[in-house]
C-alpha cells in the first residue's frame, strides 16, 4: 500500500514526512525543497490480538507495542504544489506523476494560513487553508482530467462501432493510475445519469468523471499541521465543517518526540495521547520544550501524525486487519512465531482473497480456511472481518 503527501510547498509536509517515517529529509522554508521524491515506511497503528488471546506474539513484519500492532506501509513525499501546476508550473507535474501510484493521499495544509498561495512565508492568519485545499484538490483533478481526455471521443466511438465495453479501454488508458476497472465501471454508472453516448460527452462531463474518480480511487485526509499556531482552531473548524475527514496536527511536536524517544529521553508510543520522561536531567529548555509539548498534546489528544496515518488506511480507505497463522492452535507460523503477520484489507475481501496475499500458489489450490477462535471451516467466499486470525488450508 503507497500513502502520498500533497500539498503546497512550505507547510511541514517533509516535516510530516520525517516524523512519520523518521527519515531525515531535507527541510527548508523556501519552495521546492523536496524536489526527487523522498520514499519511506510508516505505520499504521491498531490494537493487537495478542492480549486478547493472552499470547506473546512475535511478529515478522510488523511491530508490536504493549499490545499496539504497527503494520508497515509505503509513504511518498514528493514535491509540492502551486497553482497551475497542471499545466507544468513550478514542479506540479512531477509531483502528479510521482503520486499516481498512491492508493490514497494525506494533504498536509498550514492550518494557521501563515504561508501564500505560493508557498512563500506571510502573516499569520492571512491566507485561507480552505483555498489551499480547494486548489489543489482542483490541480489534482485537472491533471486526472488531462489524462482521461485523451483521445476520449476516439475511444467511445470505436467502442460504439465494436460493440465492445468502453470501459475497458477507459482502463487501460488509466492502467497506470492503480485504479482498478470496477471503480470506473462504478463512477462511470454514477456520472453517466442524462449525459447521453460517451462519445458526446464535453469537456465538463469529463471533468465531472475525473473529480468523481479522483474522489472514490484517491481518497484524501486532511493534515492540518501547524494546529499549535493561534489562528489554527477556527480554520480548522471550519476545514471540519465541509465533511472532510480532518486531523489536527503539529509534526514539528512528533518529530522532537521520536527523536527523544530515540535517545531514551522519553517512553512514547507513536498514536499516543502523551509521554513518560524517562531522562530527567535535562536542561530547564528541554524540559519545557516537552512540557509545551505535552499540553498541546493533551489539547488535541495526540500530535496527529499517527492519527493522519490511521485516518487513512481505517476511515478513508476501510481497510480491516487479519491475521494469517499456519497453526490455528498456538496461532504461529510453521518457525513458531505467534500472529507473524497482520495484512491490511479492503473491507469486503474473502477468505481466498487472504490466500492471495500470503501467497498465490496458496489461493490457487485453495480448500477451505480455519476460524482460529472458533475452529470453524470457512468457504472460498467468506468475508473477512477486523481483527480474524485465520489459517489457510490449501492442496499444497
Amino acid at each position: 500500500m503507497l500513502i502520498g503527501l500533497l500539498g503546497k510547498t512550505n507547510v511541514g509536509k517533509t516535516t510530516f514526512f520525517n516524523a512519520a517515517t523518521m527519515l531525515n529529509a531535507q527541510v527548508a522554508d523556501h519552495p521546492f525543497t523536496t524536489i526527487e521524491p523522498n520514499v519511506g515506511v510508516a505505520y499504521a497503528r491498531t490494537r493487537c490480538v495478542c492480549k486478547e488471546f493472552n499470547v506473546k506474539d512475535n511478529p515478522k513484519r510488523s511491530l508490536c507495542i504493549d499490545g499496539n500492532r504497527f503494520i508497515p506501509v509505503k509513504m511518498i513525499d514528493v514535491a509540492g504544489l502551486v497553482p497551475d501546476a497542471h499545466k507544468g508550473r513550478g514542479l506540479g507535474n512531477k509531483f502528479l506523476d510521482d503520486a499516481r501510484q498512491a492508493d490514497a493521499l494525506i494533504h498536509v495544509v498550514d492550518a494557521s494560513g501563515s504561508t501564500d498561495n505560493e508557498g512563500r512565508p506571510c502573516a499569520i492568519g492571512m491566507n485561507d487553508p480552505l483555498n489551499d485545499i480547494q486548489f489543489v484538490e482542483l490541480e489534482f483533478d485537472l491533471w486526472l482530467t488531462s489524462i482521461v481526455s485523451r483521445d476520449w471521443a476516439k475511444n467511445a466511438k470505436e467502442a460504439e462501432h465494436r460493440g465492445i465495453k468502453f470501459e475497458h479501454l477507459l482502463a487501460k488508458r488509466l492502467s497506470g493510475l492503480s485504479i482498478s476497472e470496477p471503480v470506473i465501471v462504478n463512477v462511470l454508472q454514477e456520472v453517466s445519469k442524462d449525459k447521453g453516448r460517451y462519445s458526446q460527452w464535453d469537456e465538463r462531463d469529463i471533468f465531472e468523471f475525473a473529480r468523481a474518480l479522483r474522489l472514490r480511487s484517491k481518497p484524501i485526509v486532511i493534515a492540518a499541521n501547524k494546529a499549535d499556531i493561534s489562528t489554527a482552531k477556527e480554520n480548522i473548524r471550519r476545514i471540519q465543517a465541509t465533511g472532510r475527514i480532518v486531523i489536527p496536527c503539529i509534526a514539528e511536536a512528533e518529530l522532537l518526540l521520536k527523536r527523544a524517544a530515540a535517545k531514551g529521553v522519553i517512553e512514547y508510543i507513536p498514536g499516543d495521547p502523551t509521554f513518560k520522561v524517562k531522562d530527567h536531567a535535562l536542561r530547564e529548555e528541554q524540559k519545557r520544550a516537552l512540557e509545551r509539548v505535552r499540553i498541546l498534546m493533551q489539547e488535541y489528544n495526540g500530535t496527529g501524525v499517527q492519527q493522519s496515518i490511521d485516518a487513512t488506511c481505517f476511515n478513508a480507505l476501510n481497510l480491516i486487519v487479519v491475521y494469517p497463522v499456519e497453526d490455528a492452535d498456538r496461532l504461529s507460523d510453521k518457525d513458531g512465531n505467534v500472529l507473524p503477520d497482520a495484512f491490511m484489507l479492503k473491507q469486503g475481501s474473502t477468505a481466498k482473497d487472504l490466500a492471495m496475499h500470503v501467497h498465490s500458489e496458496l489461493a490457487e489450490h485453495f480448500l477451505y480456511a480455519i476460524d482460529a477462535r472458533s475452529k470453524q471451516r470457512l468457504g472460498a467466499e467468506y468475508r473477512l472481518k477486523d481483527r480474524d486470525v485465520i489459517k489457510i488450508v490449501s492442496a499444497r
